[in-house]
């Protein structure tokens, strides 16, 4: 969830915003302090409390004079208590005595140059079940004013819960104005995985006039661009291929009437090498059409094992161990097609595998549905940079092999192209590290 909310772009900008909500609230604190402790401001303002203040000392009089204390509290919503030698009143009977009260210096009112205000003089202050009190010093008598009255209990709104509340409610809309502004990266996202595995008419829709419309018509037009150039190349490689077999034909044809030899028996073979490879291109580009024709039929799979190690690995036979859970195997599929991608997956194993260690596995299972096809060797394996080019045509791990140590890298590309004309997979087993190990998934 973390690392989720980490990556989120929504939450990101989400906390740009309480940052700067943060700073400007921090900022306006600032301003307002330097404000009211201006010189000139603090001047005015405190003058005007000081004079009131004054107002007051001078309007219940010294010695006070309880008749004029109750006038001021018919005037004005406070209570007052008044404290000396020979007097204990209070204008309300609930009036905190004067011990309970602790009084003491405000930090508003104080000569330190960041104060709000100057410190009235003779003048202390208290704060008890929500009512603020302040003291008068009035030679040996005490007047001590409350507000609001006693018996009036503070129901003002509590200020930090409204804050918190509101701030809550303007976060839940950023967030939800947030969420509809990325809204399209979703679909942009799952457009661009869907076209980085290889289907290029997926198209993203439902965007947008906006940067991020623009970036999907951006991947778009990636997808057309991308899939124009593997067009191109599969025409050219066909094309190629087509014109190849003519010229091949009457090579080998020529090749007749050479005399016997070993010059004549390498042509020979540099012949069928091509041919071979002409063979594949075609049956490849067959594969890659949308519509790839299979003629699927129920197929005995044990059987067609048989028959393929019988008629093609006939020398090699004692080098393939063949594991089947259930020789009684089953499965709809086009078996000339099938035939073709093990025969590929056991050739390419039984080239770069180590006889010693070990002879090449192929495992047949029905799993979940499908037909899983595992062919384990023995040999180098596969790196990491390696295996991102499982399948691609002419990729070879190591560009420096020879026939006799490489192929021509069209194996593994035709047997990934006929797993995927059944709907299946071929993929390469990273936890295998005894060599590699190469599983093709085909429903069954």
């Amino acid at each position: 969830m973390l690392e989720r909310l980490r990556r989120s772009l929504s939450f990101r900008l989400l906390a740009i915003f309480l940052a700067l909500a943060a700073l400007f609230v921090y900022g306006t604190i600032l301003a307002i302090r330097w404000i009211y402790s201006s010189d000139d401001l603090r001047e005015l303002v405190s003058g005007h409390l000081a004079l009131h203040v004054e107002y007051v000392r001078q309007d219940i009089g010294d010695p006070p004079r309880i008749e004029r204390a109750i006038a001021i509290t018919r005037k004005v919503p406070v209570d007052i208590r008044i404290a000396g030698p020979d007097i204990n009143w209070a204008s309300d009977p609930n009036f905190p005595e004067m011990n309970e009260l602790q009084f003491g210096a405000s930090e508003i009112f104080s000569e330190e140059p960041d104060a709000w205000l100057n410190k009235l003089e003779n003048v202390e202050f208290a704060v008890l079940d929500k009512h603020r009190f302040l003291k008068i010093d009035e030679g040996s008598y005490a007047i001590v004013v409350s507000t609001p009255r006693i018996a009036d209990k503070p129901a003002g709104p509590v200020l930090l819960p409204i804050i918190a509340g509101s701030g809550l409610i303007w976060l839940l809309i950023a967030y939800i104005a947030v969420r509809w502004l990325f809204s399209p990266i979703d679909s942009i996202r799952e457009g661009a995985a869907r076209i980085g595995k290889g289907d290029f008419g997926h198209r993203i829709t439902g965007y947008r006039k906006d940067q991020l419309g623009d970036l999907a018509e951006d991947v778009n037009k990636l997808a057309s661009d991308v899939r124009g150039m593997l067009d191109a190349k599969r025409h050219l490689l066909l094309g190629i291929s087509h014109e190849l077999r003519s010229p091949l034909s009457r090579l080998r044809l020529a090749l007749e009437f050479l005399p016997d030899g070993s010059q004549k028996e390498d042509l020979r073979v540099e012949v069928s090498e091509m041919e071979q490879i002409v063979a594949t291109l075609l049956e490849a580009e067959r594969l890659n059409a949308r519509h790839a024709p299979l003629n699927r039929t129920p197929v005995a799979v044990r059987e067609l094992v048989d028959q393929l190690i019988a008629n093609y690995f006939e020398r090699e036979a004692d080098r393939i161990e063949v594991r089947f859970a259930d020789d009684s195997v089953v499965a709809n599929v086009d078996d000339t097609r099938l035939i073709l991608l093990i025969k590929n997956l056991l050739s390419n194993a039984l080239r770069y595998s180590d006889a010693k260690a070990g002879p090449v596995t192929l495992q047949v299972a029905v799993e979940q549905g499908e037909l899983v096809i595992r062919v384990r060797d023995h040999g180098p394996g596969f790196s990491k940079e390696q295996a991102e080019h499982i399948g691609e045509p002419f990729f070879r791990g190591d560009p420096s092999r020879t026939r006799q140590t490489g192929g021509t890298g069209l194996g593994l590309y035709l047997a990934k192209l006929v797993a995927e004309a059944h709907g299946g997979s071929l993929q390469l087993d990273r936890s295998y590290d005894a060599g590699a190990c190469l599983i093709a998934r085909l429903p069954a």
